[in-house]
């Protein structure tokens, strides 16, 4: 029996309309004649979904008992029974109930599958098991119910259900999703813009993926070589010089003319590992590539050429970018070089970019470092090959073949000569030289056993020997200094570079630096010594490592940096060599010092700024805010006192009354005044604990009028850790901010669990506020629009910003989907309830079904 197809509506987030694309695919089925069934949807009261459930057939569903309650779910034995040719199984990441026939949903439809019958299915991207973790750190909900990636993957078409962020969110508002009750908590928490934007992004990233391999398996079984250009695909080749950069940012920009260009660098080399590029450079290139969005590959190949155009082709890359030819002129007589003949084979579907670059004709030779001077383990290995192997030698060839004659002698002992030098460098060289030439005169030159030579042609060949021993030696001597050179040059260019980097950019602290000068010499400790004047003490600015010198008399090495400074170092007495870059070391810490000092100036200078303009509107704020209360209640204090005037028992109360709301408003008015200047001087010190948010938002509402709040708080929420003073005061100052710009509709006051972080927001439908104000309006002093002069000093907010930021919370603006404005009060968890336990915020999707698995 033919195993069924498997065709998957994939939503990029819930609510775009996968379920209603798959119920409109089996009314047009329908028409066509085909048997289609409906084995289990889901219309979750959405009007226009169940009204696309109208005209179909649908298999009853299978009752089931869990925990005293009764659902339903797919029953795929009346499916099988049925035996329908397509047959719509709704949301295939679903769990099922306890007791059902499979654990997944996903396992039924494979039933199904294997029956023969075909199935159109439907599934979010953020219910793809590979993407758990990167939806969880995008939206905060861990996502309870996946589906294996291997699952959709093996589905015979995917068709991706996409809506733009704003779309989704004008259907969310309109209620074609959700009931109007919880529109306004969904838009704020999982299906805001930036969560919207991500998954849609998630998704079309995964599908074009799935077309890739679609495509690559296509190419495959049918055998096609020719490159079709379904996306720009640039191959970058490297040789691992440092032209290599250059190419990748002209590929990176050449990638970006085009909507999903892709670049993939490619270094290919030989098999048998000569002329292999630098190892750091190429190490650069990958880490550029990979910041740039592409991605790094090695190939081994000895035909560079034909390996760079089969990798282009299997990838299915429309252009290669290569630089221009590094080799001199008279090198191009021994071949075309790789960039022309790349160019010549790679045929009309593959456009070849040669790049120009500074490195172009300066030769083909990359330097390549192989370490600093010969090892103890070589110089030791040198002296035996050197001094031990001639004796051996001598002994094997007098023993069993004498007379192998004097050259073929020679050409033997050279070959110890030869490897003595290679190993342990021109000193044990040299004594093989000798060794060797004594056993050659004494064993092998007539007259034997004698240190004299009869013939002379002998003694030029004794000669001649000890030359080229001495020769070679000398060379291999001389190249190991030059790679210890160059390995020093190596290191010191990378030290200066990070100075040049690092430090003059002001991304290094002065410990860091000092640190970085301990690690690279070796040193115990180094301090870096100040003093104001020549006859002054000594003070250190800054220090690592223990026992650090409190003077340069005390140090091994002491660097000064001008009449006044010194860097100190205890552990060692450095060379010579090594105070050029110590120097640079000393003078850079100074900078640093320098940077350090006036940053803290400026902070001093930023923060008597803020002083000073907030002791400038506090003065504006007393000589106005402040005495229009106070002249309310000196008059009306005046006229209880005043002789001439008979107050009846109304007025009194008036009067009376008068002097309390002025005084009421000034204590609020010196409070708010009191807590700002706590914050300026840092004094707010929060006793944290535990507590519920029930038992401390209620009493935060005493101010306000009773019917002016709507109070939703529920009493599953999760604790939270925070002062409970500050957070009642952060509370008040929030409601009677939105009470007194709402509109006259109350405003409502909700929480729900968000990660690790608790959200409580304090939602109003007044005026609103612009974008560009709602930092604004968190600044002391700032009332924004028409607000009276007398309703306050403009400090509410600011205050409760504080005071939140103290208790490790944030306070932000959002506008109210309808219009008004949505304070956002978010708070640290306390530890204890995980996710999936009470008090957890509810995923999008399924609520009924998903409540009863996971409960």
């Amino acid at each position: 029996m033919a195993r069924g197809k498997l065709r998957i509506y994939l939503g990029a987030a819930p609510g775009v309309g996968k379920t209603y694309a798959m119920l409109s695919e089996a009314h047009r089925r329908i028409e066509r004649g085909t048997d289609c069934v409906v084995a289990f949807v889901e219309h979750h009261n959405r009007p226009r979904t169940e009204v696309m459930l109208h005209g179909l057939e649908e298999i009853p569903r299978r009752d089931l008992e869990y925990r005293g309650s009764t659902f339903t779910e797919m029953d795929v034995d009346a499916v099988l029974a049925r035996r329908p040719k397509v047959a719509l199984v709704d949301e295939l990441p679903h769990t099922n109930i306890p007791g059902s026939r499979n654990a997944k949903r996903w396992q039924d439809v494979e039933e199904l599958l294997a029956a023969g019958i075909d199935v159109v299915s439907t599934a979010n991207i953020q219910h793809l098991e590979s993407l758990g973790d990167v939806v969880e750190s995008i939206t905060g909900v861990r996502q309870q119910e996946t589906v294996p990636d291997e699952v959709v993957r093996r589905a015979d078409q995917i068709e991706l259900v996409d809506m733009s962020p704003e779309a989704l969110r004008r259907r969310m508002a309109h209620g074609n999703i959700y009931k109007s009750d919880k529109v306004d908590a969904a838009l704020s928490n999982y299906f805001r813009p930036g969560n919207l934007t991500a998954l849609r992004e998630l998704a079309l990233l995964w599908v074009a993926d799935r077309v890739d391999e679609y495509l690559t398996e296509y190419r495959s079984e049918h055998r096609v070589s020719k490159i079709w250009g379904s996306r720009e695909r640039i191959v970058v080749g490297l040789t691992g010089g440092p032209e290599g950069r250059t190419l990748i940012r002209r590929a990176a920009r050449l990638a970006e003319k085009g909507a999903g260009g892709e670049v993939l660098a490619v270094y290919i080399s030989r098999s048998d590992g000569l002329r292999s590029g630098s190892p750091k450079e190429l190490a650069v290139q990958r880490t550029l590539v990979e910041n740039l969005g592409g991605t790094f590959h090695h190939v081994v190949g000895d035909d560079v050429p034909a390996a760079l155009l089969d990798f282009a082709r299997g990838v299915n890359a429309t252009q290669i970018v290569l630089g221009v030819s590094r080799r001199k002129t008279w090198q191009y007589a021994f071949g075309p070089g790789v960039g022309a003949t790349v160019a010549r084979e790679s045929g009309p579907d593959l456009d070849v970019h040669l790049i120009t670059h500074d490195e172009a004709g300066k030769g083909r030779g990359l330097p390549v470092a192989r370490g600093a001077r010969l090892g103890r383990g070589r110089i030791i290995w040198g002296w035996g090959v050197g001094v031990l192997g001639p004796v051996l030698l001598t002994a094997l060839l007098d023993g069993f073949a004498p007379d192998v004659g004097l050259a073929n002698d020679m050409l033997l002992f050279l070959t110890f000569t030869v490897a003595a030098a290679l190993l342990g460098g021109l000193v044990p060289a040299l004594a093989s030289a000798v060794v060797g030439s004594l056993l050659l005169n004494w064993y092998f030159t007539p007259p034997v056993h004698t240190l004299t030579i009869a013939d002379p042609k002998n003694i030029v060949a004794i000669a001649i020997f000890i030359g080229v021993a001495v020769s070679v030696a000398s060379v291999v001597d001389l190249a190991a200094r030059r790679t210890h050179q160059a390995a020093r040059l190596r290191a010191e260019s990378e030290i200066l570079s990070f100075l040049a980097g690092d430090v003059l950019r002001g991304e290094t602290s002065l410990e860091a630096l000092l640190e970085r000068v301990r690690e690279t010499f070796g040193m115990e400790s180094v301090a870096l010594l100040e003093r104001e004047s020549e006859v002054a003490p000594w003070t250190r600015a800054g220090s690592v490592g223990p026992h650090p010198c409190r003077c340069p008399e005390d140090a091994d090495v002491d660097v000064p940096v001008g009449d006044t400074m010194t860097l100190a170092l205890t552990g060692r007495v450095l060379p010579a060599s090594d105070r050029r870059v110590l120097a640079a070391f000393a003078a850079q810490s100074a900078v640093v010092l320098d940077r350090r000092r006036l940053r803290e100036e400026a902070d001093q200078a930023r923060t008597l700024a803020e002083g000073n303009r907030i002791r400038t509107a506090l003065l504006a704020a007393v000589s106005h805010d402040l005495r229009t209360p106070l002249a309310g209640i000196k008059a009306a204090v005046s006229s209880l006192r005043s002789d001439d005037v008979a107050w009846s028992e109304e007025d009194q109360a008036e009067l009376l009354e008068a002097i309390e709301e002025g005084a009421d408003r000034l204590d609020l008015l010196v409070g708010n005044l009191l807590d700002m200047s706590r914050l300026q001087t840092g004094t707010v010190t929060p006793i944290v604990r535990e507590i519920d948010l029930d038992e401390v938002v209620p009493m935060a509402l005493g101010g306000v009028p009773e019917d002016s709040v709507e109070l939703d708080i529920p009493e599953t929420l999760p604790m939270v850790v925070v002062d409970k003073g500050l957070l009642e005061r952060v509370v008040a100052n929030v409601v009677e901010n939105a009470v007194k710009y709402s509109t006259g509709e109350p405003v409502t006051v909700s929480a729900s669990a968000l990660g690790e972080r608790v959200e409580v927001r304090i939602v109003d439908r007044g005026p609103g506020v612009p974008d560009d104000a709602k930092e604004r309006i968190f600044e002391p002093f700032q009332r924004y629009g028409d607000a009276p002069r007398g309703a306050g000093v403009g400090l509410g907010l600011a205050v409760a910003r504080g005071f939140a930021e103290a208790m490790s919370g944030t306070l932000t603006a959002e506008d109210t989907p309808g219009g008004g404005l949505t304070m956002v009060l978010s708070l640290k968890r306390a530890p204890g309830r995980r996710p999936g336990e009470p008090g957890e915020r509810e995923e999008p999707g399924e609520p009924e079904a998903r409540a009863a698995v996971l409960s």
